[in-house]
């Protein structure tokens, strides 16, 4: 195998035997002057068809995070009964770097999706339970068993399946809500979204569940969860930005977003534009 392009010191763009590019996962693997030819015995973990807006994410995940998220994903592919995408890992190493830094930082916000994600996906849920459990013991953070939903819907978004012409259209269709919602963004800040980068990726993932659950109906009905108000006062452009996206929501499908949903969406806004906007590209 050749390393062609390292992405940081233990990860690598690489090339197999039979000129396949890959992901690969080693100590070391990234390291020294590329192209160089790298034995099969550095390598732990590789990766094919990886989305490339999922690579500058990685530089941005500790290592040992990342080690346990691609030893986690071996297993919970052994667990679940479909096949999931390659880019699981990664995107499951973010979700876990994003909760272990809230964690550490005493960000505690409660998941107002845990009882859906608990009996809609069972066996997704139960997964992502142990995860968190090995978390807390792995990196001595305390996190909470609600993390479990987060975790499960990242496992429920990597699904491979097929998709019906139905399902194709509505896609297409929330393609064009989410492009509508990201140019609301961009407005309301000032700045061009790049939609190739890991930061995107991650929203988008987020949107398309929200967008999901408001097809199927399931609109949570809760009280505004605690920190909401200190939302306001630490990011009241996001929280005016998230009160126009729901609008416009409503105007478009009718459906009234909650407290809880909102609050999701401020804290997806600001990460998009920190991660994945440029201010010196004014709209």
């Amino acid at each position: 195998m050749q390393a062609i392009r390292s992405i940081n010191n233990n990860v690598a763009i690489c090339v197999d035997a039979g000129g396949n590019e890959c992901v690969a996962m080693g100590k070391g693997i990234g390291f020294g002057k590329m192209p160089r030819d790298v034995a099969l015995s550095e390598v732990t973990h590789t990766y094919y068809s990886v989305d490339p807006r999922l690579l500058e994410g990685i530089k941005e995940i500790p290592q040992d995070v990342l080690l346990f998220a691609a030893c986690a994903a071996e297993h919970v592919r052994a667990e679940l009964s479909y096949a999931l995408s390659p880019n699981m890992a990664f995107l499951l190493a973010d979700h876990i770097a994003f909760a272990i830094k809230r964690a550490r930082e005493h960000l505690q916000v409660r998941m107002p999706l845990a009882y859906d994600v608990e009996h809609n996906y069972p066996e997704e849920y139960r997964v992502g339970l142990r995860l968190v459990r090995q978390i807390r013991k792995e990196f001595l953070v305390d996190l909470g068993d609600d993390e479990a939903a987060g975790i499960a819907m990242n496992l429920v978004n990597s699904r491979l399946e097929s998709v019906s012409e139905q399902d194709a259209a509505r896609s297409q269709s929330d393609d064009i809500m989410l492009e509508e919602i990201t140019e609301i963004v961009e407005e309301e800040f000032g700045l061009r979204v790049d939609r190739a980068s890991f930061a995107f990726s991650r929203y988008a993932t987020h949107l398309h569940y929200l967008f999901a659950r408001l097809h199927r109906g399931e609109v949570l009905r809760t009280e505004a969860i605690s920190g909401l108000e200190g939302l306001f006062d630490h990011f009241p452009e996001g929280v005016a930005c998230v009160e126009r996206i729901a609008d416009h929501i409503m105007d478009a499908w009718g459906v009234t977003l909650d407290a809880d949903e909102k609050l999701y969406l401020v804290l997806h806004v600001s990460r998009i534009c920190i991660k994945g906007g440029n201010r010196a590209a004014r709209v």
